[in-house]
């Protein structure tokens, strides 16, 4: 795999990842079931068979 396919597939998979996760923090808060207040948030990310385990953590001021 050529570096250009590496950063092509890298960027294809944090694309379906951003939009899917705001498509879903967009349904919670639709959904009403969010609250009030900010919203917060936590995103693990691992790769499987290896040590990885990435957290990120953050709010989201809800309207």
């Amino acid at each position: 795999m050529s570096d250009e396919d590496f950063n092509l597939s890298m960027r294809k998979f944090l694309k379906q990842v951003g939009v899917t996760s705001q498509q879903q923090i967009e349904a919670l808060v639709r959904s009403g079931a969010a609250g009030t207040g900010p919203l917060k948030l936590k995103a693990v990310l691992t790769a499987e068979g290896t040590d990885l385990e990435h957290v990120v953590t953050g709010e989201i001021e809800l309207p």
